[in-house]
């Protein structure tokens, strides 16, 4: 299961933890992780399995919004004191938008996916 990375800090006895955006907290997560990155969770052992970075470049999947539902690549990242950070991203059809970053959901490297796409690659039909 894919899993967005909400929080990340050291519990009791200074133990590394993350909490996933569906609740899920996981001990001694790879440091490389931050917040806003996705973690694929095996469902058996409660462990993560691979992770995949939010920075440009990567696929990814819009949650909630006027875009929710499309699919594309970040291109860039703006962030702005006192406001909402802003992410613009480009889908399959080389269409531009932006979006605030609580709504991007990373879901693959540039060149593959972690999770199985729809025929229309997430591109929105007018």
């Amino acid at each position: 299961k894919l899993c967005k990375v909400t929080q990340v800090f050291l519990g009791p006895k200074g133990v590394p933890q993350l909490v996933t955006h569906d609740g899920r907290t996981i001990r001694y997560p790879h440091p490389a992780i931050k917040v806003n990155d996705t973690v694929k969770v095996n469902l058996a052992t409660g462990k993560i399995t691979e992770y995949v970075k939010f920075e440009t470049g990567n696929l990814c999947y819009i949650t909630a919004g006027n875009n929710a539902g499309r699919i594309g690549v970040v291109t860039h990242s703006e962030k702005h004191d006192g406001s909402f950070t802003t992410v613009q991203v480009t889908d399959a059809s080389g269409v531009s938008f932006a979006t605030r970053m609580e709504n991007v959901f990373i879901i693959g490297n540039e060149t593959k996916s972690m999770a199985s796409l729809p025929k229309a690659k997430g591109v929105r039909l007018h």
